[in-house]
Formats: C-alpha cells, structure tokens, sequence
C-alpha cells in the first residue's frame, strides 16, 4: 500500500490535471447530488470551504438559503466563522480563501452538516487531507464527534482502502460525481441513514 504522502502527491496531481470544464461539469453534479440528500435539506447550518488547488467547487450550494460557515486558520485550529455571499474574504496563511476575522464565529452546537474537503476517501469513510491536521483535530473533539460529515471528493479519488493512524475518524459518508454514498460507522453496526 501507498503511503499518506506518495497517495496524497498522486491524488493532486491527478486533481490538477482535470480541464477547467471537467472539473466545473463534475463539480456540478457533486453540488446537485449534495442539494438533493435528506442531510443537506434538513440542515439549517452547515460547513463547508472555498475551493483550493481545484478541490470540487461547491459555490453553487451557497447561493442556497442556509447558514453557511467557513473556516479559518488559528494556530493549529480552525474556528468557524458565518459567511454570506456577498461578505468579504481574505487570503488566508495557506492561500486559501477565509472569512474576515471579525464575522460572527459558529458555535459547534449550531451546526447540522460538515462537508470535508479532502484530497481522496475510502469506502470505509477514511479521509486523507493534505497533512496538517486541522480536521483531524476538530473532529477529535467531543463537541465536533457526532455532527454528520460528508468528505467532498471526485470519483477517482475513491478508493477501496487508505493507510489510517490512530487519530483518523471516519466520515459518515462521501460525495462524488457519481452520488453521495453513505458509510457504516466503524463504532456501530447500524449505517447511518
């Protein structure tokens, strides 16, 4: 098996490689599959992220009349912040796009959904990120454990199994292209529905 780094590596430059109209075409049928699941309808807030390094774009959720957060680096955390389209944002410590420091902050208790960014999933619901740690260590903690987690993802990045370390949770579920597929809890012998 592959490791973290060398799957990681593969995976964003397979990403990478995507034309800007394959990329835009597949990210919009991710978005159509996320608008239409039970879990994204039923949400009042939810979180999610601003397209990096061709991730799928989900912009055209955000126009959709929800309460929609969006993180931002602080130390080694992220906090979340409230976004509407419209507000400002500003280039954060890894170039990616943020919220303003001073928009209202979500309290974990306010939150119904999480879409994941990731770089790829696997059938089990394991996410590989891009090796910082951020979501690792917020859905570590007891406040973030049992929110509904859908990692963002195209198809191809969609493996049978990733290398896990101790500190990897698994997600409830993946979308891609192709569909949102939900996942059993490693914890539980129910699927989560």
């Amino acid at each position: 098996m592959l490791t973290k780094a060398e799957l990681r590596r593969s995976h964003l430059k397979t990403r990478q490689s995507l034309s800007v109209q394959a990329w835009k075409q597949k990210s919009d049928r991710l978005c159509t599959h996320i608008q239409h699941s039970p879990l994204f309808t039923q949400a009042q807030t939810i979180l999610a992220y601003f397209t990096y390094r061709q991730e799928p774009d989900l912009t055209p959720l955000f126009t959709i009349p929800k309460k929609w957060g969006f993180p931002r680096c602080s130390g080694n955390q992220l906090s979340w912040h409230k976004w509407t389209p419209g507000d400002n944002l500003q280039t954060g410590k890894f170039g990616i796009l943020e919220p303003h420091p001073d928009s209202p902050i979500l309290e974990p208790s306010a939150v119904d959904l999480i879409l994941v960014p990731a770089v790829a999933c696997d059938t089990n619901g394991y996410r590989l990120g891009y090796g910082g740690g951020y979501y690792d260590r917020m859905l570590n903690l007891a406040e973030w454990s049992s929110k509904p987690t859908i990692g963002i993802i195209f198809e191809f990045a969609c493996l049978a199994e990733l290398p896990i370390d101790s500190w990897d949770r698994p997600l409830q579920g993946f979308c891609t292209e192709t569909g949102l597929i939900m996942v059993q809890k490693r914890a539980s012998l129910n699927p989560i529905r």
